[in-house]
């Protein structure tokens, strides 16, 4: 009987070394390919995600698992994509997660469509998810075992097209045991660390990146109350975040958090602790994972970014990929250009983009 062939997004870290191990494991036919993503002229050392060490430590483990390895030139489509969005996503006044562009046209459309021509009928990633398949035959994610390290909010991205041919091995097994799976295969990664930051900024904060490759977004303007006066003014709408208190430069007998921007007026709005909960967001763009928007509103967990915790609140489907949440008690730090991610309990429903 043939075997079934996978392509591994490898990167050179522990968790994707671990998934072609699993799979080669497994009888799969697998096959290592890597992306080389865009870095800024003189930083290709520091992108985290294809540095030159991160590629010899990913062909290092190709080789002792004795599996074919490919680089794949995604300079271009990158900087167009990904990088854009980070781009145009701070011009428009929001805060965006460029991870969830990557994944939905960088490794999810870009990587599998190589994966695919190959003759691979999947695809793996050392996403930290579980994938369960239904009577129906549609896949659906379920967080991963080790809830620390879930990573099922980046992939809220994923329609049923291309989670037919996703796997993801290292889901089922917790953090440490993932490296101590690295090291009983004898490979290299096994004690490699984890990194947070996002690839193309090379270590560096953000704002140095905007200030490098978008100026003209970091234009001065005033800080205002949510009644319009203005008690201050700021360097560039991107230099804040909501929630943020400290670094202001404003006078005031009470403590002042920023609210909100408003991009059509260049305002940072600001206010009194009491004023930062919300009660409600839209979200626009929403992905459905099964396949089909739900029909009533329903009750579900809500994350509002990667590292927030979730949150009961009532989903209600709108015209046009949009959804209304309505939280059972006042959240903080809603930020638009960040993801709503709908959960009940370990199932991943879906997600979109806060407005």
């Amino acid at each position: 009987m043939e075997k079934q062939k996978v392509v591994v997004a490898m990167s050179g870290g522990v968790d994707s070394s671990v998934a072609a191990a699993l799979l080669k494991q497994q009888g799969y036919d697998v096959t290592g390919m890597m992306l080389r993503l865009w870095s800024e002229p003189g930083k290709e050392e520091s992108n985290r995600c294809c540095t030159p060490d991160s590629m010899a430590q990913a062909r290092r483990v190709a080789a002792k698992l004795d599996i074919p390895f490919y680089v794949i030139d995604a300079k271009d489509v990158f900087k167009e994509t990904v990088v854009q969005y980070f781009l145009d996503g701070y011009a428009r006044g929001e805060t965006p997660n460029p991870c969830l562009i990557c994944n939905r046209q960088i490794r999810w459309t870009f990587l599998l469509d190589h994966a695919l021509a190959l003759g691979a009928e999947y695809m793996a990633t050392g996403h930290y998810v579980r994938r369960q398949i239904a009577d129906d035959g549609r896949v659906a994610l379920l967080r991963a075992v080790d809830h620390s390290k879930d990573q099922s909010y980046v992939l809220h991205v994923l329609n049923q097209d291309k989670l037919q041919h996703a796997l993801f091995p290292v889901g089922d097994y917790p953090k440490p045991e993932i490296r101590a799976i690295a090291e009983s295969f004898g490979l290299s990664t096994a004690t490699r660390k984890d990194s947070q930051d996002l690839c193309f900024l090379a270590g560096e904060d953000y704002r140095n990146f905007l200030q490098r490759n978008a100026a003209e977004i970091l234009r001065p303007g005033d800080i205002v109350t949510r009644a319009g006066t203005a008690v201050g003014s700021h360097n560039g709408l991107a230099n804040y975040t909501i929630g943020q208190r400290k670094g202001l430069g404003i006078a005031s007998a009470v403590p002042l958090f920023v609210l909100g921007k408003n991009a059509e007026m260049n305002q940072v709005i600001v206010g009194e602790i009491d004023e930062l909960g919300f009660t409600e967001l839209t979200a626009r763009n929403v992905n459905w994972t099964s396949g089909e928007a739900p029909r009533e509103p329903f009750h579900a967990q809500v994350k509002i970014r990667y590292t927030a915790k979730e949150v009961e609140a009532l989903v209600s489907p709108l015209e046009g990929e949009q959804v209304s949440v309505k939280f059972d008690a006042p959240v903080r730090d809603v930020t638009a250009g960040q993801a709503a991610v709908f959960y009940q309990g370990e199932l991943m429903l879906g997600g979109g983009i806060i407005t």
